[in-house]
């Protein structure tokens, strides 16, 4: 869960899910039942609706998901970088975005400062142990 798999448009990931829970971006993570859920699937319908990051911090960091956070919909590569950082595993990229322009950006950064969904205490707090 360390990385963000991008995934190309209309391509599966090698993933065993087999239980899928699909949200709408306005549904509220903390109403639905994940028992059995092995991949739950977030919708941007537009590049501009950032919804669904929400959605992804809650069932990582207050649900305690532990299986696949997968992006839908109008995801571009911009987005993957805050994705990786608010819970999102995988991401099923717009059919003209770039696969490898894609992994390229989510290797740009190793660390952050502030906490995240994955990481939580912030970087200061790891050089004081």
């Amino acid at each position: 869960m360390e990385i963000l798999q991008a995934i190309t448009s209309g391509a599966e990931a090698p993933a065993t899910a087999v239980n899928v829970l699909a949200l709408a971006n306005d549904a509220d993570p903390l109403a639905v039942s994940l028992e059995g859920v092995d991949r739950v699937e977030l919708s941007f319908p537009k590049f501009t609706d950032g919804r669904a990051f929400s959605q992804a911090f809650l069932l990582r960091r207050r649900l305690g998901f532990r299986g696949d956070i997968r992006a839908t919909g109008d995801v571009l590569i911009d987005q993957l970088l805050q994705m990786r950082r608010s819970g999102f595993s995988s991401a099923v990229l717009r059919a003209d975005q770039d696969r490898a322009h894609a992994q390229r950006q989510l290797e740009r950064y190793s660390r952050f400062y502030q906490g995240d969904a994955l990481a939580t205490q912030p970087r200061f707090r790891d050089a004081a142990a």
